[in-house]
């Protein structure tokens, strides 16, 4: 079985969009908002400002405290969406349960809505007119096409309908004119469609739902999943008893997360580039 290495495709997509930002004519702005004290939320946060640094981005913090109220977390949004030159502007989920997170998401000006929360982001995406592509199901496409560049003739499955995996990769997939079936914890019998596809893309955070009793042979695996095992992150796919019959895997980590901060810098470097003569927001 072969191991598909998110974290090569991830230097790849760097280092072009490294050069991209080096020939713009301003420094383009990103933030990632973080509400509260949370360790982890504060490693994702520092994680992808590292990423940004090292592409020749500039930082905002957007860091407030836990308790401030929806009313003053969207005020600062849009604050913080209308400095000039910047390109990409997210809020690092989850919220605070107090916070209205629908009404925080939506208040992200959809041109820096680079994560595609937002409403409007998201209706334009499945009215095939995207400002963005949702970072992680772009993620795993583009694992996808790096392992199998045609796709035509395969039956592909998509395990879960959520919305920044499930859904919007089987929407990416169909629009291409693809045969894509997916699958949901409503579905009866999912196990048997599982071993009727050739390329599986899972992302539902349910540990070794798929494994080598529920898949045929010579599968290529995409998984997006993550939930906690015995104190570690795994994905959806039971490896060790996948590993004889898939020819094809990536793993939980070093698949699809690093490659999703990849589509994330790529949604704001193409923010960048789009708005550069188009919202007067930019200073060259």
């Amino acid at each position: 079985m072969e191991i598909i290495d998110g974290r090569k495709v991830r230097d790849g997509i760097l280092a072009k969009l490294k050069e991209r930002v080096a020939a713009l004519p301003f420094q383009p702005l990103f933030c990632d908002v973080l509400v509260g004290d949370s360790d982890v939320a504060a490693q994702y946060v520092r994680m992808k400002e590292r990423t940004a640094e090292g592409l020749g981005l500039k930082v905002v913090h957007g860091v407030f405290p836990g308790d401030i109220t929806t009313e003053a977390l969207i005020k600062e949004l849009r604050r913080l969406g209308a400095l000039q030159n910047m390109a990409g502007l997210i809020v690092q989920l989850p919220l605070p349960p107090h916070i209205d997170t629908r009404a925080v998401l939506d208040a992200i000006p959809p041109e820096v809505d680079v994560d595609a929360t937002g409403q409007i982001s998201s209706d334009l995406f499945y009215a095939n007119k995207p400002n963005y592509l949702f970072p992680t199901a772009a993620a795993s496409v583009t694992l996808l096409d790096s392992q199998v560049p045609d796709l035509s003739g395969k039956k592909i499955v998509v395990v879960g309908k959520g919305m920044l995996v499930g859904r919007p990769v089987a929407h990416l997939l169909a629009s291409r004119g693809l045969d894509v079936t997916s699958v949901d914890r409503d579905t009866p019998n999912p196990e048997e469609i599982f071993k009727t596809a050739d390329v599986i893309v899972t992302g539902v955070g349910k540990a070794k739902l798929i494994n080598g009793g529920n898949i045929q042979k010579g599968v290529v695996i995409v998984d997006a999943g993550t939930s906690e095992s015995n104190g570690s992150i795994v994905g959806d796919v039971d490896r060790e008893t996948v590993e004889p019959l898939a020819a094809a895997l990536s793993p939980v980590p070093g698949g699809v997360g690093p490659v999703t901060v990849s589509m994330l810098m790529q949604n704001v470097v193409v923010s960048a580039e789009r708005q550069l003569g188009g919202y007067g927001r930019f200073r060259e």
